[in-house]
């Protein structure tokens, strides 16, 4: 399975593949994975997941952006939506990562991108999500939370269960609306734990705390096992339901996100959209390579395996299934 995930990883970071998927990915499927293209695409989804009873968490796609030019028009972008999801009265909030808002160009720049946004989200109520990414992003990451929450209150961020430091961080940030999720880039054995079961085994540990001692919890999996045992764990520990909810990705077991909100749990989506989404699938599918039997439709076809070139990617694409339909 290491083989496979790091696989996947490598996939995520090959530019050709990537560029081609943003010509051509979602004119061949890949909407069954990417919430649309443009703001009013991804409001419609979003309203069509808050009739069934679902919230939902929007990600403008793109990261390890060098330019400052477009850095600023993903925050103009993400301003857009934030006024969207107010004019249209969506149940939703933000989730964004500080590379595609300027991290890697200049620290400052990136905070007074973040500020803005965070800004504009504050005066609707809106809250807002910071992604965590790869080790080296991770603590400047955190710096940029601890400055803006001096100001701002609607902020929360993302615990990697993977990461050594990860119950440090979920302690420390225990206050804070948290998503904990596995994690899904390649990260060394000096920082990050390399073992499946070891990594499972933090997951759920840091779950069980942030929901015993947290403010609000992200439950983020597509794994009914996890699943189960938090809702045990809840039960047993007389947590209600307004201080967690589960999370999975658009597109993704469609009939379990259903169920969860008709049993009464919060539900929330995460929605992404816009066209450099194929970065973003293939860490889904490093994350958990199950993920492969949990997409809905085939997200290519020949024509598309064709013009990517690439056997390698295509196919693994190309098996995708129909068993969560």
């Amino acid at each position: 399975m290491p083989v496979l995930r790091d696989f996947f990883i490598t996939l995520s970071e090959n530019q050709f593949l990537n560029s081609a998927a943003q010509k051509y990915g979602l004119k061949m499927g890949a909407q069954n994975v990417v919430a649309g293209t443009n703001i009013p695409e991804v409001i419609q989804s979003m309203k069509e997941l808050n009739a069934q009873g679902i919230s939902c968490t929007v990600d403008n796609l793109g990261e390890f952006v060098y330019e400052k030019s477009e850095a600023t028009k993903a925050k103009d972008r993400i301003l857009e939506v934030i006024e969207a999801i107010h004019e249209n009265d969506v149940d939703a909030h933000i989730s964004l990562k500080p590379s595609q808002l300027g991290l890697d160009i200049d620290y400052d720049f990136c905070y007074d991108n973040l500020m803005e946004i965070v800004g504009k989200a504050h005066e609707y109520k809106i809250h807002v999500n910071f992604d965590m990414e790869n080790y080296d992003r991770l603590q400047p990451s955190f710096d940029l939370l601890d400055q803006i929450s001096q100001v701002y209150d609607n902020v929360g961020t993302v615990i990697q269960a993977y990461f050594f430091n990860a119950q440090e961080n979920t302690e420390k940030y225990k206050n804070y609306r948290l998503r904990i999720v596995k994690g899904a880039y390649k990260e060394p054995a000096e920082v990050a734990y390399q073992d499946k079961n070891d990594i499972d085994l933090n997951f759920i540990e840091l779950i069980e705390y942030h929901l015993l001692h947290g403010k609000f919890t992200s439950i983020a999996t597509h794994d009914h096992n996890v699943i189960n045992h938090v809702k045990q764990f809840v039960k047993d520990n007389n947590i209600p339901n307004d201080k967690f909810e589960f999370q999975m990705l658009y597109g993704f077991r469609k009939e379990m996100q259903l169920d969860l909100a008709k049993e009464g749990y919060n539900f929330c989506t995460y929605v992404p959209f816009g066209n450099d989404w194929y970065g973003y699938f293939m860490r889904r599918l490093a994350e958990r390579p199950q993920n492969i039997n949990l997409v809905t439709k085939q997200v290519f076809t020949k024509k598309t395996n064709t013009v990517l070139g690439v056997a390698a990617a295509a196919f693994v694409l190309g098996r995708l299934t129909k068993k969560s339909k």
